[in-house]
């Protein structure tokens, strides 16, 4: 009890003062030779911005390239020489698109299941310095929280384009076991901010899953109960919303989520990070004197001449 008492009074202390965090967002990188060669720059430079932590939001290569364990191997080298805590949530080009010839004919649970002993099966998260994860109990160790200040982080495997649900109206086996684990972290994870009284909680997930189709009541079966979750989880949370994702390579930063009557869910913003052909990276900034609580800057690659 008395140390739960110190860290209320730590962190009521610091809103007080109007303290500030920052954290980067990119995703869809690298995709071609030059990129491979530009991100460990582009890594240095965000380390020396002095963020707390990056976070890579899925599709860690071409969808036409082999999803070997070279390359896998190789990724995870990099991404674990970051100067900061580096954050990986998967995307579809390495593992439900790697069925394609081209990407090798794996099959994708297979190269899933390789994922998670690269990437996710250490408490920690990559880079020379690391934070501590809560991983979801179970079969799913991609889905991570963690805090930074008084927002809550939270790490899911949604792929595009589809959220892996299969072919027209057969949901996968592989979606239909993993799609109520997505589900419940989330609703797990608002129970906590809620409980903790925390100002804001961001989600980090790979894909597009359509918003203004949502809208129009004609969001794709593969994330019609997520965003039906993320809507009345948001609607239900007195803090802000942040939903970062990658996918459709648009850097933007926006309002999407509508309510039942189409009326702008005010408190949710959507990001969406650089995607090839444009490299950048997104940075986040947690104000506690801003009403809005976020801002974000987007940062193109190779900066632009002084």
């Amino acid at each position: 009890m008395k140390h739960w008492l110190l860290a209320a009074c730590l962190c009521f202390s610091a809103l007080a003062h109007g303290d500030t965090w920052t954290f980067a967002l990119i995703g869809d990188v690298p995709y071609s030779d030059r990129e491979r060669r530009e991100l460990p720059r582009m890594l240095d430079a965000i380390a020396d911005s002095n963020v707390a932590f990056v976070a890579h939001v899925g599709d860690i290569k071409h969808g036409q390239e082999r999803c070997d364990d070279t390359l896998f191997e190789e990724r995870q080298r990099l991404f674990d020489a970051s100067r900061v805590p580096f954050i990986f949530v998967p995307g579809d080009n390495e593992w439900t698109d790697c069925i394609r010839v081209s990407n090798g004919g794996y099959d994708p649970l297979e190269r899933l299941a390789a994922l998670r002993t690269l990437f996710w099966q250490r408490p920690d998260s990559l880079g020379r310095k690391t934070i501590a994860l809560e991983r979801q109990p179970g079969d799913y160790p991609e889905h991570s929280r963690f805090r930074l200040g008084p927002v809550l982080f939270v790490t899911l495997n949604l792929p595009g384009p589809d959220n892996n649900f299969g072919w027209r109206d057969q949901a996968s086996a592989e979606f239909l076991a993993r799609n109520p684990a997505v589900l419940q972290w989330i609703k797990e994870s608002f129970a906590i901010a809620r409980q903790e009284r925390l100002a804001g909680i961001v989600l980090l997930f790979q894909a597009n899953p359509g918003f203004k189709k949502f809208s129009q009541g004609l969001a794709h079966r593969g994330f019609r109960e997520f965003l039906d979750t993320l809507r009345h989880e948001t609607q239900d949370f007195d803090g802000q919303v942040v939903a970062v994702h990658g996918d459709t390579h648009f850097s933007r930063i926006d309002h999407p989520l509508r309510d039942g009557n189409g009326k702008q869910v005010a408190n949710l913003t959507r990001v969406e990070t650089f995607g090839y052909p444009l490299m950048g990276w997104t940075r986040g900034i947690i104000d506690t004197d801003s009403a809005t609580l976020f801002r974000f800057e987007t940062r193109p690659w190779p900066p632009a001449p002084q």
